[in-house]
């Protein structure tokens, strides 16, 4: 039972009820931006790149069922 004493309290925890630093502040913000716009060039490059939907060799041609 002795070491619920030692843990902090949530007032003594320097990011709590809006006391963080502003340097946190905008780590965090980058982080955030850095995210969004990484998962927006992945959306991007999945959504634009068309996978060749070639079905058949040389010897046997088939069809092309790309959505040109």
């Amino acid at each position: 039972m002795s070491n619920f004493n030692n843990e902090p309290s949530n007032d003594k925890i320097e990011d709590y009820d809006g006391k963080e630093s502003n340097e946190k502040r905008n780590i965090v913000r980058l982080v955030v931006i850095i995210c969004l716009l990484v998962g927006g060039v992945i959306a991007y490059l999945k959504t634009t790149s068309l996978p060749s939907d070639y079905i058949g060799t040389q010897e046997n041609p088939g069809i092309n069922t790309s959505k040109k």
